[in-house]
């Protein structure tokens, strides 16, 4: 009997296609069957089989045109039988209390109290199975899978672009920190310089004042010296009421003044700093958000709308009348915050999780489009400049820019692909503004291409024509797939992807 490929069994794919020619096999040799013989029960691939033809005439062996009638491979019985649990042992029976295959030891283990534990050879008798239904399913989970397995690839990058975006805000607010403690420094620094400054004219003072006492008892002592041994009366008088006088007044300014031999700074540290930050854990809370990536149901569901709530987003200073603002494009980040582009008052807007207006930031013109970078930061299309705003403790700061050459419209982005339109052009960029490709082209008009959206997986892209009332598909390469028209799709503007891949 022909056996597989060992290669084909650990990929897991096309095992059938992968039986080897028996011939070749004992020779040491791997070669795709392409014929079985019933007579022979042997497989043969393209060569053998004319050997084969020659020597037995009467067989007549099956092609892969007519593979139901070989027989299933040794390995893909062996697949099939090996029980999951026990993988040493051959699938023998059928549990119906829990709808499970098992084997001898697991029907002893597991099943020794189920009412109806049946072997399989009595259960085959009185059941049939849909193979190509079972394919069809097994396709459909593939397909699912498939999906999933890209969401979870697509959530990777994102995980590591919040985590490099939430790392750099640890290291901004660590520079933060330790600015603010700069500025303590520079404060303490500075009344230590103005005590010394201070103290040091007082003793200055002192000194002084010291030097003038000590210059005129001098003064007096040498004039003394000089009438000592004269008849000088009067001079002695004076001279001893002045020396009383300049005395008295050292005394008096020594009683008052020094009473304290040596002076000095001291600096008392505040504890209170050092205590607070002893009791923190960390610079600040680390939160996880898991944004759904995959609906339930099918893609093609209806979306219905049951009701709406309506919320005031108009500041002090826009106009006092009905059309006072204009949301011409919405983000919502994965922590439920809500971001709102009003392109008549040329400012962005950031509503909390209760859509209350909690801070805002104007840009320098007119905007079209905003769209999601990190769970934290958003691009918005201004002239012919990409403005950066980053989410910071409930407030909005504007970061980086990128200058084009030519004006934009909408913009999307999908791991580190910005894609912007001109109104006739879709262009491919890079995060750091180099120009990847230029995408799609329709000069037939303006507003041929509006807005546009990616797909979750990357895969696809979609451009609104406002003008000629068309929603396209483009390939990732740019190449069309699709054009779709309807009667009700009158002047398209914005489009949206859902994480389930539905059109809106």
């Amino acid at each position: 009997m022909a056996t597989f490929s060992q290669s084909s069994i650990e990929k897991g794919s096309d095992m059938v296609q992968d039986l080897l020619c028996s011939t070749c096999e004992e020779e040491k040799l791997e070669e795709s069957a392409d014929y079985y013989c019933e007579s022979c029960v042997k497989f043969y691939c393209g060569k053998c089989i004319h050997l084969h033809s020659q020597l037995f005439k009467k067989h007549s062996p099956h092609g892969r045109s007519d593979m139901k009638k070989w027989p299933v491979a040794k390995k893909v019985e062996d697949f099939l039988f090996r029980c999951d649990v026990h993988k040493e042992e051959n699938l023998a029976m059928f549990c119906k209390d829990h709808s499970q295959l098992c084997c001898n030891n697991c029907a002893f283990l597991n099943h020794r109290r189920c009412k109806t534990v049946m072997l399989l050879s009595d259960l085959v008798k009185n059941t049939s199975t849909d193979l190509k239904q079972v394919s069809v399913t097994i396709q459909t989970t593939l397909a699912k899978l498939k999906k999933l397995q890209g969401n979870q690839e697509v959530n990777i990058h994102s995980v590591q672009s919040s985590y490099d975006e939430q790392l750099q805000k640890i290291q901004e607010t660590r520079r933060e920190i330790n600015a603010a403690l700069d500025t303590i420094e520079k404060k303490t620094l500075q009344e230590m310089k103005d005590s010394l400054t201070k103290l040091q004219a007082s003793l200055q003072s002192d000194v002084d004042k010291c030097a003038t006492l000590l210059d005129e008892l001098k003064q007096l002592g040498d004039a003394i010296q000089d009438i000592s041994d004269k008849s000088k009366q009067e001079l002695f008088l004076i001279a001893s009421i002045k020396c009383q006088d300049k005395i008295q007044q050292f005394e008096k300014y020594q009683r008052e003044n020094f009473a304290q031999l040596k002076s000095s700074i001291t600096f008392q540290p505040n504890n209170e700093i050092f205590q607070y930050l002893c009791k923190l854990s960390g610079l600040g809370k680390i939160e996880h958000y898991a944004q759904t990536l995959t609906l339930q149901g099918s893609p093609d569901q209806v979306i219905r709308i049951d009701g709406k709530s309506e919320y005031d987003v108009r500041l002090r200073n826009d106009s006092n009348n009905e059309f006072s603002c204009s949301i011409i494009d919405i983000c919502v980040l994965p922590s439920g915050e809500v971001l709102v582009l009003d392109d008549k008052n040329n400012n962005v807007k950031l509503l909390n999780q209760h859509y209350q207006l909690v801070s805002h930031c104007s840009v320098p013109g007119l905007s079209w489009g905003m769209c999601q970078i990190t769970p934290c930061e958003v691009g918005v299309t201004v002239g012919d400049e990409v403005q950066f705003i980053k989410v910071n403790n409930n407030q909005l700061v504007k970061d980086r820019k990128l200058k084009f050459q030519h004006r934009l419209f909408s913009i999307a982005f999908h791991q580190g692909d910005l894609f912007v339109t001109s109104s006739t052009e879709l262009y491919n960029y890079s995060l750091s503004g180099k120009l990847v490709s230029k995408l799609h082209e329709d000069n037939s008009n303006t507003l041929t291409v509006d807005c546009c959206a990616v797909s979750p997986t990357g895969d696809k892209l979609y451009i609104t024509n406002y003008i000629q009332h068309k929603l396209l598909t483009l390939a990732r390469d740019g190449s069309v797939l699709s054009t779709f028209m309807d009667y009700e799709l009158e002047c398209p503007r914005g489009v949206h992807v859902t994480p389930a891949g539905q059109v809106l």
